[in-house]
């Protein structure tokens, strides 16, 4: 029977073979925590990637601009998934022949995405690289579906490989606290952000090496884990911050009620402050941090709270 994603994920964290990317070191923000207490907040939005997870380049890139890095995710993948047999024989190395066709294909499910005037369409990784293993069909590429599965099931393997290759993951400081704290005072807990397939296993992953977490639903509601590669669109698309308001609002909390935290301010934060939603920005680390001084300051985007540590917001709601 074929491994799922998640025991895919196992199976790869047992291997001593692999070597992954690291995130580099933390460099703390010079602020001042705002963490005094919020009346009225019923639920607690998170954002991924740059807040509750620390990640190389401080975001989520399904692409990056720099070559070698490139290269070194290509060369890994490639030999992982032994896909050299069924490539066009051209002049040059491997990864520079799929380099090209894999940056167009994102691209592509980018801009054909049929999304509503104003969003953004989400690249989803698994089909960037079904594409690539349509193209290698051509010339009869085998794999083990016994063990991968079908073809999109082999896509979202490669992809969270390639993922593994080519950005270092980990926990942020006290993000697994700063989950509990909210769980155990009894307020909805969700997430509001940019992930692919693999996003949630890679977090969980994460966050279970600084503590013992409890099961998926009993940490955040299930109707309120808003991802892009679920809605079809990535941030700062106002389909993706309706679809979140709208799942609130079929449990009766209005948008006011909501905290939102998140590491960057004017195409994040201030999309929801917008539309109501109470907001907190953490500035703990000045590799995710998207916002300056002025925006801060500036009246139409000001946060309501700032955090310095993750595990603040046990403050900020603690009433």
């Amino acid at each position: 029977m074929p491994q799922s994603l998640q025991e895919y994920a196992v199976w790869l964290n047992q291997r001593d073979d692999l070597i992954w990317p690291k995130v580099p070191t933390a460099s703390p923000v010079n602020a001042k925590a705002h963490d005094k207490p919020l009346a009225g907040i019923k639920a607690v939005v998170w954002n991924l990637y740059g807040t509750l997870l620390r990640v190389t380049d401080g975001e989520l890139l399904l692409s990056h601009h720099l070559e070698l890095r490139m290269q070194v995710a290509l060369e890994k993948t490639i030999s992982e998934f032994n896909m050299w047999n069924s490539m066009t024989r051209k002049p040059g190395a491997p990864w520079e022949y799929i380099l090209p066709k894999y940056r167009a294909a994102v691209e592509d499910i980018e801009l054909t995405a049929n999304v509503a005037p104003g969003d953004f369409g989400h690249a989803n990784g698994s089909a960037a690289w079904r594409r690539i293993l349509d193209m290698l069909g051509q010339k009869e590429y085998q794999y083990d579906e016994g063990f991968y599965g079908s073809l999109d099931q082999l896509s979202e393997k490669i992809a969270y490989f390639f993922q593994l290759c080519l950005q270092g993951v980990e926990a942020a400081p006290n993000a697994a606290q700063a989950m509990m704290a909210v769980s155990q005072k009894g307020l909805v807990q969700g997430l509001l952000t940019d992930a692919q397939p693999f996003s949630l296993i890679q977090a969980l992953r994460a966050f279970g090496q600084q503590t013992k977490l409890p099961p998926l639903n009993e940490l955040f509601d299930p109707a309120c884990l808003i991802l892009s590669c679920q809605v079809g669109v990535r941030k700062p698309s106002p389909t993706l911050y309706d679809t979140c308001l709208q799942r609130f609002a079929e449990k009766g909390i209005q948008p006011g009620e909501i905290l939102y935290v998140g590491n960057r301010l004017q195409s994040d934060l201030a999309v929801a402050k917008q539309l109501g939603v109470k907001t907190a920005l953490y500035v703990g680390d000045k590799l995710s941090l998207k916002a300056s001084s002025t925006e801060i300051n500036n009246k139409n985007l000001r946060p309501k709270r700032l955090l310095t540590d993750l595990k603040q917001i046990s403050n900020i709601v603690g009433q």
